[in-house]
């Protein structure tokens, strides 16, 4: 019934499999890649025909994590899954951003690309295994790709990159790195790194192509066992007429557009072109207009790339290894916990830093189960940075890609939460964008942080390389404008401190590049981050000592575990009472370790010390703190050190005799008192009169010890008069009637515990009958 085709292949230690013709058979193509345990299913469908007036290549990539995969049921109360996350968004955009370069120029067929994992084992990462299938499943499509592409993750652990690395491995190595290539070139790069050389980052990014070619292999022995038909695609038409009439007509108006530096004023001589463009063309069909329209935006890249490969000169007059001018400043919003306004030509972002406890991580429900994350960094876009009129709302997968690297290149010089106990959350603003607003995102985001106190282990910078390139011709652009974006080759973007490099991403819009264009690209960006670093400096060169007045405080302490229940109390009421009486948040862990948080430092005060009441053991001679909780007529009960109570008695209030506890202390009043004695059973015995109430200082105890008593001193017991004899001189009993001799068993107390051992038997002679046992 099936008509299976499979390949499988060692990789990395295990068998990579890649199966057809099984499920979703009426997919233009559809492939179901194993690995290990993990199982991703890729199916490929494209539109037969291009809509009227279509001119662009409308690729859709969805990739979609299964909770069943992992055994799961999604949490929350929608029980089934929703819209993309986040890693689903990224991992989409993950196989798209390779993917997409190596359709053929004019395809406007609609394609979706769909990933889904199907099983999950907690080992293999399903993205890149999502990547591979659905390059194969275009492969077999038929549809126009000029791949296979494979993809490879790779780690860096004690000095030796790992193909493939566990999610624990590439936790804990120094790298994190995913490379997408053709047989003979890279493709995309998207990693975070603990500050590597280039040297290193260079050799992870080849490796990891290498580890590529065995996998787009076995694509091709799939393909050739189970491709369809290749697509036959309409010749190109002559256009060379209509280009040499554009070149005539506007040709000289471009070239004077690309030298204004301003980018407003550039606009509008590029746009008061294109519109005498369209003028020329207004009689034309729709075809030939929509190929006018293409064939400017080619005339435009043909005359910025010529000026750049002949000399050098760039849009704005720069030079090749030229930064724009950069202002930095710090503090820039009063009532934030630290901010940053970063400003690099044409492009700026205002980045704002909060700190919260560890009640504001965000929870995150994936595969994995849940899990938290205590750093977040947030990107927004709004149409008026680019001077436009646009949507404005939720981010979109754009957004969400920016802040991701943005996140990676900060997130690995952030202290551990034992050195910074905080959530943070940079959210960064774009305001103008003329460039790399996700680079700057990168620098604002590094100032703010060190504004608001956060322990950076060193600033981080950021800059976005360019490439040009023809032929065997190429010019390697620091610092790209974004016309240079459009019309280039290559988005090359390095995050990185003093040290190292600590995010690398690359995007290709050509079919890859070479490891001599990545090494020479690493090296300039190696000095133009060191000077942006530097103008950074000016503004910020280390964190604050002082977090903002407006930031919440956290104070930690380590307490026993077996202290841990007596800290929550029975049902929280202890915590709940400690946070509702002090005012400050308090989080406890299952290792005894307790954060204490609030933005007035007296209420943490209070918090800890009232912890300490309750986890500390009473000293003895020590004098504490408390207040009196309940009074009675012997004394008052008085709580110190937050959780322990003890009894002052009334002869320990006073040197002098107090009548009643109420004329000297009431209910709530706090006391200073001292530990004299606590009893085997943990009860203690405090005193009042050898503390100065008003200074808590310990006095000399003036009042004379008490003689101890014998009982001899009060004379022999016939000295307290007479009281009478136990018989008839108490007075007649009253007349009980006779007693019953019946048996009701042993005395209360009785038997061999009582009267010297003696049997129940064994009742004295005056023991009523019903002692005796004796009954009719």
């Amino acid at each position: 019934m099936f008509d299976t085709k499979t390949v499988s292949i060692e990789w990395g230690g295990k068998t990579l499999t890649l199966e057809t013709g099984r499920v979703a058979r009426q997919a233009d193509g559809a492939v179901l890649a194993t690995l290990g345990e993990t199982v991703v299913l890729c199916a490929v469908t494209a539109a037969k025909s291009v809509k009227e007036g279509q001119d662009f290549f409308p690729l859709t990539v969805h990739y979609q994590e299964k909770f069943s995969s992992a055994g799961r049921i999604p949490g929350g109360f929608f029980k089934r899954e929703r819209g993309a996350t986040e890693k689903e968004t990224l991992t989409s955009r993950l196989i798209d951003r390779p993917v997409r370069p190596l359709f053929p120029e004019g395809f406007y067929n609609e394609i979706n690309v769909i990933a889904q994992v199907m099983s999950y084992d907690g080992e293999n990462e399903p993205d890149i295994l999502a990547m591979i299938a659905a390059s194969a499943a275009l492969t077999i499509s038929g549809v126009p790709f000029m791949g296979p592409i494979a993809g490879a993750r790779v780690g860096y652990v004690d000095g030796e990159f790992v193909l493939n690395p566990t999610l624990e491995e590439a936790k804990s190595g120094d790298l994190d790195l995913v490379v997408a290539g053709t047989s003979n070139a890279v493709m995309m790069v998207e990693s975070e790194a603990a500050e590597l050389s280039e040297e290193t980052m260079l050799g992870a990014v080849m490796f990891a192509h290498r580890a590529c070619q065995p996998v787009i292999d076995a694509i091709i022995d799939l393909a050739e066992q189970a491709a369809k038909e290749p697509w036959e695609l309409a010749p190109k038409a002559d256009q060379s007429a209509m280009k040499k009439k554009l070149e005539k007509l506007i040709g000289k108006d471009i070239a004077a557009a690309y030298k204004l530096i301003n980018k407003s004023e550039r606009s509008d001589a590029l746009n008061a072109a294109r519109a005498k463009a369209k003028e020329a063309f207004a009689d034309a069909t729709p075809q030939d207009q929509m190929a006018a329209i293409k064939l400017v935006k080619k005339l435009e890249a043909e005359i910025v790339r010529g000026a750049i490969l002949k000399d050098g000169s760039r849009i704005d007059g720069r030079n090749t290894k030229q930064i724009r001018p950069i202002e930095a400043m710090v503090r820039f919003l009063p009532r934030t916990h630290g901010s940053a306004l970063f400003t690099r030509g044409e492009t700026q972002a205002i980045c704002t830093t909060t700190l919260g406890t560890k009640d504001s991580e965000q929870m995150i429900d994936g595969l994995t189960g849940l899990s938290y994350e205590r750093f977040m960094l947030h990107y927004n876009f709004p149409p008026y940075s680019v001077g436009e009129v646009g949507r404005f709302g939720a981010p979109g997968r754009r957004e969400i890609g920016h802040g991701k690297l943005a996140w990676r290149a900060l997130h690995r010089v952030l202290p551990t939460t034992e050195e910074f106990p905080y959530t943070i959350r940079v959210l960064s603003d774009i305001t103008e964008s003329n460039g790399s607003s996700s680079m700057a995102t990168v620098c604002g985001g590094s100032l703010s942080m060190m504004d608001a106190g956060v322990p950076l282990k060193r600033p981080v910078s950021g800059i976005a390389m360019g490439l040009i390139l023809e032929g065997k011709d190429f010019a390697v652009l620091s610092d790209i404008l974004g016309d240079e974006d459009h019309l280039g080759d290559m988005d090359f973007k390095v995050a990185g401190t003093s040290e190292g490099i600590t995010s690398l991403q690359m995007d290709i819009k050509i079919a890859g590049i070479t490891e001599e264009i990545m090494k020479v690209a690493l090296a300039q960006a190696h000095e133009g981050r060191a000077h942006i670093l530097g103008e950074m400096g000016k503004a910020l060169d280390h964190t604050r000592e002082e977090l903002s007045a407006h930031a919440p405080r956290i104070e930690t302490m380590q307490i026993d575990k077996t202290k841990i229940r007596d800290v929550i109390g029975t049902g929280g009421k202890v915590i709940r009472e400690i946070v509702a009486t002090t005012g400050a948040k308090v989080d406890i862990d299952d290792e005894g370790v307790i954060k204490i948080s609030s933005s007035d430092v007296s209420q943490i005060e209070a918090a800890r010390k009232w912890i300490e009441g309750i986890v500390e053991e009473a000293e003895v001679g020590k004098i504490y703190t408390g207040k009196v909780v309940n009074i009675v007529d012997f004394g008052a009960f008085v709580n110190f050190m937050g959780g322990k109570d003890g009894l002052v008695h009334v002869s320990e209030m006073k040197n002098e005799r107090v009548e009643k506890p109420t004329d000297v202390v009431s209910e709530g009043q706090e006391v200073k008192v001292k530990v004299l004695e606590i009893d085997p059973r943990g009860k203690v015995r405090l005193s009042m009169r050898v503390v100065d109430q008003e200074t808590g200082a310990e006095l000399e105890d003036t009042r004379p010890p008490r003689e101890p008593r014998e009982r001899g001193d009060r004379g022999p017991r016939g000295d307290r008069g007479d009281r009478g004899g136990r018989g008839g001189d108490r007075g007649p009993r009253r007349d009980r009637g006779p007693r019953r001799d019946d048996d009701r068993g042993p005395r209360r107390g009785g038997g061999e515990h009582s009267d010297g051992g003696k049997d129940e038997g064994d009742a004295p002679e005056f023991a009523p009958a019903f002692l005796t046992g004796d009954r009719d």
